[in-house]
């Protein structure tokens, strides 16, 4: 089949990913250096393991987790590594340029890598929302426009709400899920009949699927703990993350089981589902100081996530015309809701001998919190509209979920 991707962009497209590439290598080479500073490089010595763990969560584990319809498995795999690409230059340049250029010390270190590769996590969930609806032009400048935001929310949360660094990093999934969830919205055009089978799965999307949920589980106490100094606190956080997930995964087989009319399990409920826990702790998972309530958490947050998938998402979908297509909100969103809520009660339980300072550190943690909603469902709406206009191109309804509209197939896609 021949490509329907419009003619107008074989030209564009490569000239806009150009001209980015183009635009970062300028000003690396103006303005950033290496940090060979003998009091960093332990430290960077030290976290290179989970700095990996990390780097194949964000670049393998995504881009499989996204590979579950039938016929788009290439473009969801392959514009994944694209995004991340381009996003993690982009974000290390808006965070040395927002929280270290003031002081002059716009140096590259593995810490500074780590940060950026994590915020690129939102683009990746942000992505699962409208994947399969949007071509690739409009993904960069989603991509584009969502590392800014999310840097410009995490330098408020730092400096103005004076919330930690690494916390401020674990807003990156409701940002992500609610910044998707709205460009999806705002982009809302009525589906052909057809785009119901082009969205369904094959037991070999869904396996491959599961094989990112697999990577993304095992890799997740590393992304809740790569950037804690204090070794007790790192440790506490792993613990805590791992019997979570472990029993976020529980949960979401047993309630998959419980939900369904047939008594069966339902695979989009367990390669998303079973993520839910570490999503939830990643808030509260160094200060959880018992094993019982981070499995709680975990517990909670897998319910959540299979109950949103069972009631909320075809409602929604009905009622609102909001259409999310890996199901971002109940995956990453609600349970990080949840747990910045049990994170905000942690505080204040934990600081009730001193109510002020407890409640006072509180009220600012659910400040960031809303902020993060707010900036992401205002950022996410005014980026849909954006992507409306026609110098993107807007793919025909005809075209959603099918590869064939962006890559080629040599063998003509027999048996495709």
């Amino acid at each position: 089949m021949a490509s329907r991707y419009p003619s107008s962009l074989w030209i564009r497209l490569p000239l806009f990913m150009l001209f980015l590439e183009v635009a970062f290598i300028l000003i690396f080479s103006f303005l950033f250096s290496y940090d060979y500073d003998l009091e960093n490089l332990p430290k960077g010595h030290n976290i290179y393991a989970e700095f990996q763990d990390v780097n194949v969560m964000v670049i393998l584990g995504f881009a499989f987790l996204l590979a579950f319809l039938k016929r788009f498995g290439f473009s969801a795999t392959g514009f994944s590594l694209l995004l991340a690409a381009l996003s993690v230059q982009w974000t290390m340049i808006v965070n040395e340029f927002l929280f270290h250029f003031s002081d002059g010390n716009v140096k590259i270190s593995l810490q500074r890598i780590t940060e950026a590769v994590m915020s690129t996590a939102a683009v990746m969930i942000s992505t699962g929302a409208v994947l399969g609806k949007v071509n690739l032009m409009q993904l960069i400048w989603m991509a584009w426009v969502e590392a800014t935001l999310f840097a410009v929310n995490r330098w408020v949360a730092v400096s103005v709400l004076q919330i930690g660094s690494y916390t401020s990093l674990m807003h990156v999934h409701l940002f992500g899920a609610y910044f998707g969830v709205m460009v999806s919205w705002a982009l809302c055009r009525p589906l052909p009949d057809s785009r119901a089978e082009n969205e369904k799965s094959t037991p070999v999307s869904d396996t491959f699927a599961m094989l990112g949920t697999l990577f993304l589980w095992m890799f997740w106490p590393s992304f809740n703990a790569v950037l804690i100094a204090s070794t007790e606190k790192k440790l506490t956080a792993l613990f805590n993350t791992y019997l979570g997930m472990a029993a976020s995964a529980v949960a979401a087989f047993s309630i998959s089981v419980a939900t369904n009319r047939n008594g069966k399990l339902t695979m989009a409920h367990i390669r998303n589902a079973t993520l839910a826990g570490g999503v939830a702790l990643g808030f509260s998972a160094s200060t959880l100081r018992y094993p019982w309530i981070a499995m709680i958490v975990g517990l909670g947050a897998g319910a959540t996530s299979v109950l949103g998938f069972v009631f909320l998402k075809k409602c929604l979908e009905r009622a609102v015309r909001l259409h999310d297509t890996c199901g971002v909100q109940y995956t990453f969103g609600l349970p990080s809701l949840l747990g910045g809520i049990v994170h905000i009660v942690w505080i204040a339980i934990d600081s009730r001998e001193n109510l002020s300072v407890g409640g006072y550190s509180a009220l600012i943690e659910g400040g960031a919190l809303c902020l993060s909603m707010a900036l992401g469902l205002t950022g996410g709406l005014l980026t849909g509209f954006s992507l409306r206009l026609k110098l993107w191109k807007e793919p025909h309804a005809t075209n959603y979920f099918d590869d064939q509209a962006y890559w080629g197939f040599p063998h003509l896609a027999v048996g495709y």
